[in-house]
C-alpha cells in the first residue's frame, strides 16, 4: 500500500495499542532532530568520562543523526518496558554485607533477546497492514542516543541521575527503538523535568559518580567498574562498592519517582537462581561450568566468568570476616587469572587489616603467599 494511502494518525494509535498488547509499557514516537543531546555527548566524551568505553565516540555522527544510522529513517518509535520483578528487596540486600547484590534489570532473562523479539513482533504487525516497509529495531545494542529519543518521544525525561524518568513509572523499564522509514505523526517531547532541587541520587552514589547533576563520571560508576571494565578496579574505589558484584541501583533505589514503580508482569525477568538472595560466597564457589550453565540467556554473562570472580573478590574483601567468607577467598588465592588472584589477595589483606586492628576477635585469617 504506498504510503500516501495510509491513514498515519490512524496507524501511529494502532502502534501504541499493537505495542501494549506486546508488553511494552508506553510507546511514543519521535523525529530526528535530538538537539541538545549531541553537543551533551561530546562534551562529556570530551571529558574522557566515557572510560574505556571507546565505542561510546566510535560511530562519528550516527548516533545523534537515526537517518545516518539507518539511511531512510524518518521517524523512531520509542518504547518501554516495565522490568523490576516484584519486591527483591533491595535495600535489605544491600544491607547483609555477606549477600551479593545484582542489579534488579539482571536477575532474570536477557532483555535484549526479549525486547528485540517483541520489536519484530511489532514490525511484521504493521507490515500486515501496510505491506513492505523499511525498519531496523535496536535494544541498546548500536550507536543509538535511546535516551535522547525516549525524551523527545514523551516517554520521559533526563533525569539528574542521567536515567529517564517517567512521572508514572519511576525508572525501572528497559527502552527500545524501532526506525521506520514511514512519515508517522511524532508525540510531544516530554519539555519539563520533574527533579526540581532533589539531589537524592547524586548523594547516594557509593562512589560520588556525578560530576553534577545530569553528567556522570563512567570512570567512577560501579556499574561500569563491575560490567564494563576489563582491567582491574581502581583500589580506591574498591572498598566502596561494597557488596555490588553486577551493576548498582542506589541511584534509583533513593529516587522519589520511584515510589510510583509497577512490577513487571514478565515472567522472564523474575530472578533466577536465587541471584536476589545469594551469599557472595557460594556465588565465588561457582566454577565457569556452573557460571555459564547458570547465566545462560542472562545479562551476567557481559562481565564473564573472570570478571565475575574479580567482582566477587571485592564484595568478599568488604565482607564480615566470616569462615565461609575467608575459607571462599583462600580458595581462590592461586587461581589461573592475574586479575582474580590481585583482587583475592587485595580482599584478604582487607581482611588481614581488620584482625590486626585492637580488640578485633573475628576469625584467624590465613594469608601465607599474599603478594
Amino acid at each position: 500500500m504506498p504510503v500516501n494511502n495510509v491513514d498515519l494518525p490512524a496507524l501511529a494509535q494502532s502502534i501504541k495499542e499493537w505495542g501494549r498488547e506486546l508488553g511494552f509499557q508506553q510507546v511514543g514516537i519521535a523525529g530526528l532532530e535530538l538537539g541538545e543531546h549531541e553537543q551533551h555527548l561530546q562534551r562529556w566524551l570530551d571529558a574522557g568520562y566515557h572510560g574505556d568505553m571507546d565505542y561510546m565516540g566510535a560511530h562519528g555522527s550516527k548516533r545523534s543523526h537515526p537517518d545516518e544510522l539507518v539511511p531512510g529513517t524518518l521517524r523512531v518509535v520509542s518504547l518501554r518496558m516495565d522490568y523490576l520483578p516484584g519486591d527483591t528487596q533491595m535495600a535489605q540486600r544491600l544491607a547483609q554485607p555477606d549477600k551479593a547484590y545484582v542489579s534488579r534489570y539482571a536477575l532474570g532473562r536477557d532483555y535484549h533477546k526479549l525486547i528485540r523479539k517483541r520489536l519484530q513482533q511489532l514490525a511484521e504487525r504493521i507490515q500486515q497492514v501496510i505491506g513492505p516497509f523499511g525498519y531496523r529495531a535496536f535494544v541498546d545494542s548500536a550507536p543509538v542516543l535511546e535516551k535522547a529519543i525516549a525524551e523527545h518521544a514523551g516517554i520521559g525525561w533526563i533525569g539528574k541521575n542521567t536515567l529517564v524518568l517517567n512521572r508514572k513509572a519511576g525508572s525501572y523499564f528497559f527502552l527500545g527503538e524501532l526506525f521506520v522509514d514511514l512519515p508517522l505523526p511524532v508525540d510531544a517531547p516530554h519539555a519539563t523535568e520533574h527533579c526540581g532541587r532533589c539531589t537524592a541520587c547524586m548523594d547516594i552514589c557509593p562512589t560520588a559518580a556525578f560530576v553534577g547533576p545530569y553528567v556522570l563520571d563512567a570512570r567512577r560508576c560501579i556499574s561500569y567498574l563491575t560490567i564494563e571494565l576489563k582491567s582491574a578496579i581502581p583500589e580506591d574505589l574498591r572498598p566502596l562498592i561494597g557488596n555490588r558484584v553486577f551493576g548498582c541501583d542506589d541511584c534509583q533505589i533513593v529516587c522519589p519517582w520511584n515510589r510510583f514503580a509497577s512490577p513487571s508482569g514478565e515472567g522472564d525477568f523474575t530472578p533466577r537462581h536465587n541471584l536476589d538472595n545469594a551469599a557472595l560466597a557460594e556465588l565465588f564457589l561457582w566454577d565457569e561450568e556452573t557460571f555459564l550453565k547458570n547465566t545462560e540467556g542472562s545479562p551476567l554473562r557481559r562481565a564473564g566468568y573472570e570478571r565475575w570472580l574479580r567482582n566477587l573478590a571485592v564484595g568478599l574483601g568488604n565482607a564480615p570476616s566470616t569462615i565461609p567468607v575467608l575459607e571462599a577467598l583462600n580458595s581462590r588465592r592461586d587461581y589461573p587469572s592475574e586479575l582474580v588472584q590481585e583482587h583475592v589477595q587485595w580482599a584478604l589483606r582487607q581482611h588481614a587489616g581488620r584482625a590486626a586492628q585492637p580488640g578485633c576477635v573475628e576469625h584467624p585469617i590465613e594469608v601465607s603467599g599474599m603478594s
